[in-house]
């Protein structure tokens, strides 16, 4: 496709764009999406009970019945990668061979981890391997149970997540910055559908990706929150309620808005760095005044044993056991999966100038090892706390998960001013949870916003914080009139949305295949001149010497 009839197609795209009282969106994504998450939130309050049996029923049967296609293809995302950066296509720049990278090294690491599993990791980090090493997974099985239970987190943490999320946003950039299409999920269809995707089927398309994307992140906010209200009832005694935490989505969406407003390369970026040092700093003081030897002991034999049974793990499809399996590994590639388009696109967009072996290799590898590391630390930290405590800490992880943090906190042995520094790290821990709830927003409001307008890179203020909004207002709403229980509703349609964008992302592998064939032909062209050109000059050079 030449860049005249992509200019054209594009140009077409947007003039049905609705612009008007600060907004330039496409009116049927848009109004269809809006339309449905209101029409989906009001049945799941009106007939919450009802409603709650039924997306319970749909998502035991995707779960239980679909198990295969989640684990068969996170396994074949991990493996078109890895076909990527290690063969001829991964000297393809994303961009363009002149291409340069937007963002340094670390902003670009800062923005793809708060993005994508900040939150998930603060809230998980000491509940899920304490969970594991009290009730033995039938994966990674060892003879140490807390071995077991570490490189059970892994396997949900690591490379099979970011297989995911690195496999849709090199799709989503590759046809944005390379083939100049609008960066948006309707694009890479292109090769099969051609002109379609700039109409209805695009349409389609770009509304199954909101509502992924909202329904996510209103998921994540109104659980999220409940983690904060636990440590202010730790800090400062505020009460544990649905009232303080529908104030605290309206605080913390303020802040994302503001985030959004400023842009990505201001608001998002400064706020994914500071996020990435607060982390830092708080990881290594629980790392320094935790049980060090045994935390490192234990992410090391963990690693040895993770990347010792990946591959019988990975294909691992439980018969006897399948309802552990459900619970908790389906229950994460499902998650994933449908969170990919928001975080794919966010990727997408801050990745340009990347080579593709640059970018499988770092998107897979770097947060891998970091949330290795994080989970470590503080789930280490934890488990040995809980065997000190007789299972005490256990227990709470059972009873009140979002609060296991700070009781984790306040179990630590501290040699000086324990009582300081159990209430500094608590507000520490606090501070960054709601830091990382904020990029998570900010980031899938500019995120839906991109979608919304068709593609456009750049679109109204007052759009953004429309969306921005919307996303709060949405998980206020269901805390304040459902609760826990209209949240987990809502959670269910998130994951039932992963099957069908499970399927989607196999089709994807195949196009993008295809296409950066066709990229590698002509980037090797231009590098082939050029090579030439070094040697003519050379050549010329030496004559005249």
């Amino acid at each position: 496709m030449n860049d005249d009839h992509t200019k054209e197609l594009e140009e077409k795209l947007y003039s049905r764009n609705f612009k008007g009282f600060g907004f330039d969106m496409n009116p049927v994504v848009s109004i269809v999406a809006g339309l449905f998450i209101l029409l989906f939130s009001g049945y799941a309050l009106i007939n919450l009970d009802r409603a709650s049996v039924m997306f319970e029923g749909i998502k035991n049967l995707i779960l239980s019945r679909f198990d295969w296609i989640f684990v068969l293809s996170s396994n074949v995302f991990i493996v078109v990668c890895l076909l990527f950066a290690f063969s001829k296509l991964g000297n393809v720049r994303i961009g363009g061979y002149h291409s340069k990278p937007e963002f340094s090294n670390f902003a670009w690491y800062s923005m793809l981890i708060s993005a994508g599993m900040g939150i998930g990791l603060m809230f998980w980090s000491v509940g899920e391997p304490l969970q594991h090493s009290n009730i033995l997974p039938p994966i990674f099985e060892n003879s140490n149970q807390a071995y077991s239970a570490m490189a059970t987190t892994f396997f949900h943490w690591g490379m099979h997540p970011w297989g995911i999320y690195a496999l849709i946003s090199l799709a989503l950039a590759y046809f944005a910055y390379n083939k100049n299409m609008p960066l948006s999920l309707r694009s890479v269809f292109y090769p099969i559908f051609k002109d379609k995707v700039f109409g209805v089927l695009g349409d389609i398309i770009d509304i199954l990706a909101i509502l992924s994307c909202l329904f996510g992140l209103a998921t994540s906010l109104g659980l999220g929150v409940q983690q904060i209200n636990s440590g202010l009832n730790y800090l400062f005694g505020i009460p544990f309620s649905v009232n303080i935490q529908v104030v605290l989505i309206a605080i913390i969406t303020l802040m994302a808005t503001a985030s959004v407003v400023s842009g990505l390369d201001k608001g998002v970026k400064i706020l994914s760095e500071l996020n990435i040092r607060i982390a830092a700093v708080f990881m290594l003081a629980v790392l320094l005044i935790g049980p060090t030897g045994y935390i490192l002991r234990l992410f090391s034999n963990s690693l040895g044993i993770y990347i010792n049974d990946f591959i019988k793990t990975s294909f691992f499809i439980s018969e006897k056991n399948s309802a552990w399996q459900g619970q908790w590994s389906i229950f994460y590639l499902a998650w994933w999966i449908s969170w990919s388009p928001f975080v794919g696109m966010f990727i997408a967009k801050i990745s340009k100038g990347r080579t593709i072996r640059e970018f499988v290799l770092a998107v897979l590898i770097v947060p891998s090892l970091l949330s290795f590391l994080w989970v470590s630390v503080f789930g280490g930290t934890a488990i040995y706390l809980n065997n000190l405590a007789d299972g005490s800490l256990f227990q709470v992880v059972q009873d009140q998960l979002p609060v296991a943090l700070f009781e984790m906190i306040n179990l630590l042995k501290m040699p000086v001013f324990q009582g300081s520094l159990r209430v500094l790290l608590s507000i520490v821990g606090t501070i960054l949870v709601i830091s990382f709830f904020v990029t998570s927003s900010d980031s899938g409001s500019l995120v839906v916003d991109n979608i919304s307008s068709g593609g456009k890179p750049n679109s109204p203020i007052p759009q953004r914080v429309f969306w921005a909004f919307m996303e709060g207002f949405v998980a206020a709403v269901l805390l304040l009139i459902g609760g826990e229980k209209a949240l987990n509703a809502l959670q269910t349609a998130v994951i039932t949305t992963g099957l069908p964008f499970a399927i989607i992302l196999l089709v994807m592998s195949v196009l993008l295949i295809m296409s950066l064939q066709e990229a590698y032909k002509k980037q090797k062209a231009i590098r082939d001149v050029q090579r030439h050109k070094r040697i003519y000059e050379k050549y010329i050079r030496g004559k005249t010497k």
